[in-house]
């Protein structure tokens, strides 16, 4: 009986070395983009989020970079996140985040708050509310949430932080009131939060001057 002998490129121990060699290479390429595209990506979210807090933080209230200093403290046993913005190595303010509930659900906050205690902007960054009623906290779809400018804990007082149908100052919107009190309620607890632990926030670590 004769035996036949199969050419190399056929034998099977060359198909595994090929193929193993095709994945190395693959599995290369795939790590030398991925370092390539790694810085790219990490400088273009630092853009996106910068481009969302200087809607909330004033250019003249800092000098530094507030996306480049991101941080997480516990307070109140929650986690709180925000960006620190300075002039120099003093901390003037911050971009907090905060969570509210309106009609349809959770309203994420973006709120800037300067050393005084005082809202230098608000926006709402996501929210499932209604169509053409609750949607009008979205600054593209009304100014309303530009009306937090320049409010603190004492402007307006404690009654003054609801909405006027609740005895307060603030706008509510024809068919749909859950919402902009939610949003208002969001804000104060957000601006109690800072008043009580602005030392922690503002990074003076035990600064009684």
């Amino acid at each position: 009986m004769t035996t036949t002998t199969l050419p190399v490129r056929e034998q099977p121990y060359y198909q595994a070395i090929l193929l193993g060699f095709f994945a190395l290479f693959v599995c290369g390429a795939v790590a030398a983009f991925s370092s390539l595209t790694k810085e790219a990506i990490a400088a273009r979210a630092i853009e996106d989020t910068q481009r969302q807090l200087v809607q909330v933080l004033p250019s003249d209230l800092y000098d530094n970079m507030p996306s480049q200093e991101e941080v997480t403290l516990t307070l109140d046993g929650q986690p709180v996140h925000f960006f620190r913005a300075r002039k120099g190595s003093v901390a003037t303010g911050v971009a907090m985040f905060a969570e509210t509930t309106g009609y349809s659900g959770v309203i994420k906050i973006l709120l800037g708050i300067n050393d005084k205690g005082e809202l230098t902007g608000v926006r709402v960054l996501s929210h499932t509310e209604t169509p053409g009623l609750g949607d009008n906290i979205d600054l593209t779809k009304s100014n309303w949430v530009l009306s937090f400018d320049g409010k603190s804990l004492n402007n307006p007082d404690e009654k003054g932080w609801h909405v006027k149908k609740d005895g307060g100052e603030f706008d509510s919107f024809t068919g749909a009131t859950i919402t902009p009190r939610a949003v208002v309620k969001g804000v104060h607890e957000a601006l109690v939060l800072f008043q009580k632990h602005q030392d922690e926030l503002l990074d003076r670590k035990g600064d009684q001057s």
